[in-house]
């Protein structure tokens, strides 16, 4: 029996955003893409990703969205490395 990890009340909402929206965030903000926080493509999220269809390489841009008790909700990125 194989388990979608996303559906797990722990793992916030991941997703690849588009060559547009990550040159629109490159634009909107004060740091290059380049130096976000990293996610391996190796990650147990990332790869369940690609399992359900997604194209991901290294280089791309995940949004990643959580819900907060506190903060509502609460949107960061982070760029795809391989290893």
């Amino acid at each position: 029996m194989k388990v979608d990890i996303q559906q797990h009340d722990l793992v916030p909402k991941h997703e690849v955003i588009s060559e547009s929206e990550k040159k629109l965030l490159q634009q909107n903000s004060d740091f290059d893409v380049n130096n976000l926080p990293k996610i391996k493509i190796t990650d147990p999220v990332v790869k369940e990703l690609i399992s359900n269809g997604s194209e991901i390489s290294a280089g791309d841009v995940l949004r990643i969205t959580r819900n907060s008790k506190t903060a509502g909700e609460f949107v960061s990125y982070r760029i795809v490395i391989e290893g």
